[in-house]
């Protein structure tokens, strides 16, 4: 089983919502996901995102989507200010 980490669309029209989740490669867009590792809203541009999970499952073989990437460095970079 192939698993990747990428984004799941919510929200409404003209106002999207997205999930970062781990999912299995075969499923759809908005298909079960396996583990939901947090959450992202581009129209506010905020983040959160569970980075010791994120860390696990790419440690096991998953493979993050190049937007959750870039998330994912965003978020690293934002916890490395505040401390």
């Amino acid at each position: 089983m192939s698993t990747k980490i990428r984004l799941k669309r919510n929200g409404r029209k003209k106002k999207p919502f997205y999930r970062v989740i781990v999912i299995d490669s075969r499923e759809k867009r908005d298909g079960r996901s396996i583990e939901d590792l947090g959450w992202f809203d581009p129209l506010k541009d905020l983040v959160s995102l569970k980075l010791e999970r994120f860390n696990y499952w790419c440690g096991v073989g998953a493979i993050p989507s190049e937007r959750v990437l870039s998330l994912a460095k965003k978020q690293k970079d934002e916890s490395t200010k505040t401390n």
